[in-house]
């Protein structure tokens, strides 16, 4: 489509044209059929979580559309608390920038105190960029970071004696990924990162025009989408088909960092039923459980306690981190709350780790009656909690997520 125009006596120009925002908005019609006719919606609350997915997904595409050019690229929020998708991690500071796998990039930035730092390079399907060597996905034990915490790394095409932190970029790579995680909410920082396009820094970008405008509309139309399509089918190839209520063995997340294994499951419960989930202490730096919707979301991790981490959990004397998924409140510190969801997403995630997590190292779930869990728990009173002490674990992921968005 061109643009026309005509003079006209006030401003000089009169546009004579389709809306611009006919790609887009013909997109989130489309995706609004999507989740109406989603399968696996019950109820009410289910449609109205849908649609409240859906205003998030399309202030985030309008958002990063306008930050989709490779020229001067900058890290943005991939995906938060209020722009959620792909069972986004209740530890993790998802960040991303734009790039093109023919220019050199230049990474700076000063190390926090989190418990994870890692890089991948992505596609713009969401998949690896399956660079030999690695470098399409790392964590900071492959970088140098300086006593003062300052690194600086270095992503381009393949070149000879490139030099040490230069990570090259594969055919196709059109995404840098960064993710930061916490263990101890309350007591980790998270770090400072820039990124520059080499043979850009110092040039001002060429500000868009309407056909630019009308491919940035039509941009955020295709990635709405395909967030909505891509997540709608991830659930089925990777958790659907296992038995409800169950867990599988850990192993290496598909199409995640090479350093993180994940065990996954989805959970069916009725009001007077509980799923007690038992899992070793770790070793791993990093060791977290959460609940997702069937929207392949997380849920509201701020305001309940919807995931528990190894720095958050309660573990028992003998070595174990018990956990009680149910809808009411068994009394106990470990409580995972569904928040009125009867079905969902069960998730864990080790991470930095540096050998296999075997299967004597993964979780074990049994569907017990809700009045049976603290005949199921062997250590029920180590785990008790009353009401004063559960408001001030809610009270604690509150200001501990206010400090962190606003840090």
């Amino acid at each position: 489509m061109t643009e026309t125009f005509k003079g006209t006596r006030d401003n000089g120009y009169e546009q004579a044209a389709l809306p611009l925002t006919e790609p887009f908005l013909a997109a989130v019609a489309e995706a609004e059929k999507l989740i109406a006719s989603a399968p696996f919606v019950r109820t009410d609350a289910d449609l109205a979580e849908g649609y409240d997915y859906l205003a998030a997904s399309i202030s985030a595409c309008l958002r990063l559309s306008g930050a989709h050019g490779t020229s001067h690229p900058y890290f943005v929020t991939s995906t938060g608390p209020y722009a959620k998708m792909g069972l986004d991690n209740p530890d993790t500071l998802y960040y991303h920038a734009n790039i093109e796998p023919t220019a050199e990039y230049l990474v700076t930035g000063v190390r926090g105190s989190t418990v994870d730092l890692s890089f991948q390079v992505l596609r713009g399907d969401y998949t690896a960029s399956n660079v030999p060597g690695g470098d399409d996905a790392f964590d900071d034990r492959r970088i140098t970071i300086a006593a003062d915490g300052s690194y600086q790394l270095r992503f381009g095409p393949a070149k000879e004696n490139p030099g040490p932190d230069y990570f090259v970029l594969g055919e196709g790579a059109s995404m840098l990924a960064v993710r930061e995680v916490y263990g101890d909410w309350t007591e980790e920082t998270k770090g400072r990162i820039r990124i520059e396009r080499v043979d850009t820094i110092g040039t001002a970008p060429v500000e868009p025009d309407a056909a630019q405008l009308r491919k940035r509309y039509r941009a955020a139309g295709k990635m709405l989408l395909t967030r909505i399509h891509t997540w709608f089918n991830f659930p089925k190839w990777f958790y659907l088909d296992l038995p409800v209520n169950t867990l599988t063995e850990p192993r290496l997340t598909p199409g995640g960092l090479s350093t993180q294994y994940s065990s996954v499951g989805h959970y069916d419960l009725a009001d007077d039923q509980a799923l007690i989930i038992t899992v070793p202490v770790s070793q791993a730096p990093y060791l977290g459980f959460q609940l997702g919707s069937m929207w392949y979301i997380s849920l509201d991790y701020v305001n309940h306690q919807t995931s528990l981490n190894h720095a958050q959990a309660q573990a028992d004397p003998d070595g174990f981190i018990r956990l009680v998924v149910s809808a009411k409140n068994p009394g106990i510190a470990n409580w995972i709350e569904t928040t009125g969801r009867g079905h969902g997403i069960l998730q864990f995630r080790w991470q930095r780790v540096d050998q296999p997590i075997t299967p004597d190292q993964g979780p074990t779930a049994e569907l017990v009656p809700f009045d049976k869990v603290g005949e199921r728990l062997p250590h029920f009173e180590h785990n008790r909690i009353d009401e004063a002490g559960w408001r001030e674990r809610i009270a604690m992921r509150q200001r501990a997520f206010a400090d962190r968005m606003l840090g």
